[in-house]
């Protein structure tokens, strides 16, 4: 297959993250983030009762979460596609590798880096609102950062590019972060990071933009949440099932950093 054929399959609809929880976290972990992102939690889905949908109170969903057999929490992506078995065969010529195809129509992947993703064809359509919260500030989960070592870099900003057909773009923060253009109508930004770092494999961890980051900071620490370290434009913190996450100064409506006022 050509690689000009793979973007036409495997360019998504929708996209949507999923928490991925670890066994002791997936209580405290549904009870945090479904209080921190102001969504409740649907009917539990699978063979285990493994899965659940964080629903918002307008628009589609775009987080979800799995309550994984063993090992340590993560987040990954699904990629929503018509057909995610040609989507799968079309990623794989891209440099992905198929970890698993389920007898339930989705695909798991890993990235060239090792990320996890997979391909789905639920059908969504309608973002979400960004949630007022008391005091007046919104915030909405709206972002998704891989973190990338640095010798695998150029390769994944390639590869994701490529797979989303979403256009690259350039970070007025700093060189180490590639936003990829969001379309419109897409829940969720992709931010591309490459880290001082080297790591085995690529990572993602999620973003919320926030009209007031000390008023969400604040709450986020009241909901559970530590504080691991505040730059100028963003605050790392860690959630209670050991997931780290942004809070960052991004306009909620459209994702971006606000202008500065003219001097």
């Amino acid at each position: 297959m050509e690689r000009a054929d793979a973007g036409a399959v495997t360019r998504p609809s929708w996209v949507s993250a999923f928490l991925d929880l670890a066994p002791a976290a997936w209580e405290c972990g549904i009870a945090f983030w479904a209080q921190a992102s102001g969504t409740t939690l649907s009917a539990l889905r699978g063979d285990d009762r493994e899965f659940g949908s964080l629903l918002p109170a307008s628009g589609d969903d775009h987080l979800r979460v799995q309550r994984l057999a063993d090992g340590e929490s993560r987040v990954h992506l699904d990629l929503h596609v018509d057909d995610p078995l040609a989507a799968a065969e079309a990623a794989v010529e891209l440099g992905a590798a198929v970890r698993h195809r389920s007898e339930h129509g989705y695909v798991v992947l890993d990235s060239p880096g090792g990320l996890p993703f997979c391909f789905v064809a639920h059908r969504a359509e309608v973002r979400s609102r960004p949630v007022t919260w008391p005091g007046g500030h919104t915030s909405l989960v709206d972002q998704v950062c891989l973190d990338i070592g640095p010798d695998r870099f150029e390769d994944e900003v390639s590869f994701w590019t490529a797979l989303t057909g979403w256009e690259r773009g350039t970070s007025a923060v700093s060189g180490s972060f590639v936003p990829l253009v969001r379309p419109t109508g897409q829940p969720l930004r992709f931010l591309l990071q490459r880290t001082d770092d080297p790591r085995p494999r690529t990572g993602a961890h999620l973003d919320l933009a926030t009209t007031d980051r000390a008023a969400e900071t604040e709450r986020h620490v009241a909901l559970g949440a530590v504080v691991v370290a505040s730059y100028p434009l963003w605050t790392v913190l860690r959630d209670p099932a050991g997931l780290a996450y942004c809070l960052t100064d991004r306009d909620p409506e459209t994702g971006v950093l606000p202008t500065p006022p003219a001097p």
